[in-house]
């Protein structure tokens, strides 16, 4: 019998996702760990799992791989990884949202480039399956939120940061709400769903069942699914839908606990990150499928919030986890020319901005690259294909 070599994954980033990924690996057969590419200085990279695997080289990583897994939440830097990545004919799985609503409509057609299970959008996307493989209509795709605080201090998220293990700027964009606003706009995108309005409803609630609730109310209103969150520190760390389903199956839904209709809501309580990657993985290697992208026809994107009065000179080194902006889901059409929360690195201001303002692509002096010229592309795209535009919409109060 013909021994089947083992599948070589090349991991992009030296985080808590790639460590944790590459710890994991050693319980599973017929896939192994290649490559792992960083930016830093390969001595300086202490602790790292497997340390004879790093490389600074972006060919060293392809001519070694068989699949490339990016997961370093790096927008710009993913883009020009997943473009080399598909020049070389490699499929990218990646665990990194911010690449997608900046620029992963930009790939779309152009090779496979999936999202993973194992954080919230991939695993809406997974729900989704099973969702409409028992029939389910779905009218909420929805994350739950622990804790939002716009503005939060740098003492408070150092500490959090360094309790949780996580960097600094990833504990602040988890804070100030822009990775739920990032997550929700790709799966909006991605799953063919809307956003009700800037900055999302964001329902504070409890009681799941009436949260879902009011989301799928806002979804039938609007006549057309929503991507959303509930806000609440008691629910599960978990993702849900809210779907309908046949009426003639109301009795039954009612004898399996999910009450008497018309909307039902289906939990999923835990987000296992790196521990499900390798499932998609799996599923890219084996059936040529991807599990969720951004579209060709992207409805949504995040845009940049001040959070602090800026002046023209001021410098923000990363928007995503600033304590100068946030993020906050927008549509597409109802933005024109403003600035992708994720394309807001080494970025100067050239005009005085406000608390509150939305920074434009006038307002900026942003350094070229793919993910920037990719992003007008997009932009350009669906503004002239029309998708979306505004007057064909019914607003949706909060």
């Amino acid at each position: 019998m013909q021994h089947n070599p083992e599948i070589r994954i090349g991991v992009v980033g030296t985080g808590f996702i790639s460590s944790h990924f590459i710890m994991a690996l050693d319980r599973q057969k017929g896939f192994t760990a290649s490559r792992v590419l960083t930016r830093r200085p390969i001595e300086g990279c202490a602790g790292f799992p497997r340390p004879e695997l790093l490389t600074n080289s972006l060919a060293d990583l392809i001519e070694n791989s068989d699949v490339v897994l990016e997961c370093t939440g790096d927008a710009i830097h993913a883009t020009d990884v997943v473009a080399a990545a598909l020049s070389a004919n490699l499929p990218v799985v990646t665990m990194n949202s911010e690449f997608h609503i900046t620029a992963g409509s930009y790939f779309v057609g152009k090779g496979l480039v999936t999202e993973a299970e194992g954080d919230q959008p991939g695993d809406q996307a997974a729900l989704r399956e099973d969702a409409l493989e028992m029939g389910f209509e779905p009218l909420v795709y929805g994350n739950i939120k622990g804790f939002l605080n716009h503005d939060p201090t740098l003492e408070d998220m150092t500490y959090w940061g360094n309790r949780s293990g996580i960097s600094l700027p990833m504990v602040t964009s988890f804070t100030d709400g822009t990775k739920v606003q990032i997550e929700q706009a790709f799966v909006a995108n991605g799953l063919g769903a809307e956003i009700a309005k800037p900055g999302l409803l964001g329902v504070p609630e409890d009681d799941l069942k009436a949260g879902g609730t009011q989301l799928a109310e806002a979804a039938d209103r609007l006549g057309k699914p929503i991507s959303d969150y509930i806000l609440s520190l008691k629910l599960p760390h978990g993702v849900f839908i809210v779907g309908k389903h046949d009426p003639r199956q109301k009795g039954a839904l009612r004898y399996l606990k999910l009450g008497d209709g018309p909307y039902y809501v289906i939990l999923k309580h835990n987000i296992f990150v790196h521990l499900e990657i390798l499932k998609t993985i799996k599923r890219v290697v084996n059936e040529r499928r991807i599990l969720l992208d951004n579209s060709a026809a992207p409805v949504a994107s995040v845009c940049t919030v001040v959070k602090r009065d800026l002046k023209p000179g001021d410098r923000i080194a990363s928007g995503i986890g600033s304590f100068d902006v946030r993020g906050e889901a927008v549509r597409i059409a109802d933005t024109v020319g403003h600035v992708p929360i994720g394309l807001l690195a080494d970025a100067v201001i050239t005009r005085p901005l406000k608390r509150g303002d939305i920074i434009r692509m006038d307002d900026v002096e942003l350094p070229d690259s793919l993910a920037l010229r990719a992003w007008k592309e997009i932009e350009r795209s669906v503004l002239n294909a029309g998708y979306g535009q505004p007057e064909k919409r019914t607003a949706i109060a909060s």
